[in-house]
């Protein structure tokens, strides 16, 4: 029989960011390479999906918004809501967005 490991939970983080702004005008690709070696250098690797955007719609009360966007996901051993709240505000300056959505799940490594 093996060594039994302790298993830590493990929180699976994951934010979305859009390619263009509200006139449709791209962002710098630099913008996206800030972010993936800002979240490498922070958690120790990054996984950032950029070269097949999703598309996003919503409703707002003129209607159908639709957004192509990309998503960054890192595993972290902690939560640090605080530094996320602060990213969070700093990525809607960046972007030009009322809201970047960043969300958390607690996963458990296999």
């Amino acid at each position: 029989m093996g060594v039994r490991s302790i298993l830590l939970p493990m929180y699976l983080i994951q934010l979305l960011l859009p390619l263009h702004d509200n006139k449709k005008q791209s962002f710098p690709i630099a913008h996206f390479h800030t972010v993936r070696t800002e979240l490498t250098r922070r958690f120790g690797g990054v996984t950032a999906f950029l070269r097949a955007p999703a598309t996003g719609l919503w409703e707002e009360d003129e209607g159908i918004n639709r957004d192509d966007v990309v998503m960054f996901e890192i595993i972290a051993e902690r939560l640090d809501k605080e530094w996320w709240r602060q990213y969070r505000v700093h990525l809607q300056q960046v972007f030009k967005q009322k809201e970047v959505l960043i969300w958390s799940t607690s996963v458990e490594k296999l």
